[in-house]
């Protein structure tokens, strides 16, 4: 499947897509504390997304996700799924992804969030994990190319003791939830595509403590997991390429970009 360039009109309502996104991530904040399920927060996530902002939750019954949202907690790298009995403790990191249908058109995004007080090496984990993501997004323009981005974050994550998962990746995205370009996390300079105006994608880097080794769980199909259980950050944001640069269609209230 070829890339799709995105007209005007398209990326605006993408734009659109994409604020929504970011709303459900500021709203459910509050709610991230100990003692609350990944169910709960699931529910809470749903409710809005369908009854305020009159949009559709795009991982639920996405391939036979069944949730509204993914809830990463600790060693699980991507696609946790929320539970009732998952209870969040004193420590943990979660990563919370949220994709939004509005309109036809997909916003995608996610955040880490601190339970309590974490551990000083989880904590930069998580803020080293951002740091690859921003630095990513920084160098977004027409001409470069999709190895200069993979090569960014993986020379910055590594650069910190850290590996970079490479069974996941980024992607394109529009009227499609996964479509054409994939967006590695690691990668050569000058190589693979050469990133055009018009084109939008999601880059979400997945950095490791440990090991880049990944576990798909034979029990649900989804959650994937540090192979060492070593703990894992991931942040993700929509972009749309402009003529010289990028526009984060995701950005929250509490970013500069």
């Amino acid at each position: 499947m070829a890339v799709t360039i995105k007209t005007a009109e398209e990326v605006a309502l993408m734009r659109e897509a994409g604020r929504l996104a970011a709303e459900v991530l500021e709203m459910i904040e509050p709610y991230v504390t100990t003692g609350i399920s990944t169910g709960e927060l699931d529910r809470i996530c749903h409710d809005y997304i369908v009854n305020v902002q009159q949009a559709i939750p795009a991982p639920l019954n996405y391939n036979g996700f069944p949730k509204s949202i993914c809830t990463s907690v600790n060693y699980v790298i991507c696609h946790g799924i929320p539970s009732d009995t998952q209870l969040l403790k004193q420590g943990d990191i979660i990563n919370i992804d949220i994709t939004v249908i509005k309109d036809g058109l997909h916003g995608d995004t996610s955040k880490m969030f601190l339970i309590g007080d974490v551990a000083p090496h989880a904590e930069k984990l998580v803020r080293i994990t951002q740091e690859c993501l921003y630095k990513a997004i920084d160098i977004v323009r027409p001409g470069i190319t999709l190895g200069d981005i993979g090569h960014i974050i993986q020379q910055y994550a590594e650069s910190n003791h850290y590996s970079v998962v490479r069974e996941y990746c980024g992607h394109g995205i529009g009227r499609i939830f996964h479509e054409e370009p994939q967006v590695l996390h690691y990668g050569t300079p000058n190589s693979g595509l050469k990133i055009e105006e018009g084109m939008t994608f999601t880059i979400e880097p997945m950095i490791n403590a440990g090991t880049r080794h990944t576990k798909l769980s034979r029990k649900d199909g989804w959650t994937v997991t540090t192979r060492d259980r070593r703990l894992s950050a991931q942040w993700e944001h929509t972009l749309a390429v402009t003529g010289d640069g990028c526009e984060v269609l995701t950005r929250r209230k509490e970013e500069q970009f």
